[in-house]
């Protein structure tokens, strides 16, 4: 084998015309569309990462938004209770006023009753009295026997109405 130097310094400018062309024409271009894909790349990573942040801070916001949910739900059942207990213990109280004016009124009513029979009954008393007094002027009046049997007759009478 020999070594032939036309050959190696031929092969050797035939490199270099095709460096300086493949320069010039393919790499400079295939560069260019390899720097524009990493800028796009970088692009999309900081638009990914700017989403995943915004995510992350819509998350917390719906967390809080739910928390404050929350809490106004047990607000509003712990006013409910109150409301309700409020008005359990009005209604209970209306009940025992109304209770205790039916009460009065009854005891009221039985006073009056009582009061209308007593004078009812004095009346009766009355009416029996001038009875046995117009019997006893009636009838001997020095006799002791007469007179208790007139008062046992009209006691008799008198028991047998009732």
């Amino acid at each position: 084998m020999n070594f032939v130097w036309e050959n190696t310094v031929i092969a050797l400018i035939a490199i270099g015309i095709l460096y300086f062309l493949l320069n010039k024409y393919a790499f400079g271009p295939l560069f260019s569309v390899m720097e524009k894909r990493r800028e796009l790349v970088q692009q999309q990573l900081s638009e990914a990462a700017q989403t995943r942040e915004q995510a992350a801070a819509y998350v917390e916001e719906q967390k809080s938004a739910l928390q404050e949910a929350r809490k106004e739900a047990y607000e509003i059942i712990e006013q409910s209770k109150q409301t309700s207990s409020k008005q359990a213990t009005h209604l209970l109280q209306q009940a025992k006023d109304e209770a205790t004016r039916m009460k009065d009124e009854a005891v009221r009513d039985i006073q009056s009753e009582k009061n209308k029979a007593v004078e009812q009954l004095r009346s009766e008393v009355g009416a029996v009295s001038v009875k046995i007094a117009s019997k006893l002027i009636e009838k001997e009046v020095g006799e002791e026997k007469v007179q208790g049997e007139l008062v046992d007759q009209y006691l008799k009478e008198v028991g047998g109405r009732s």
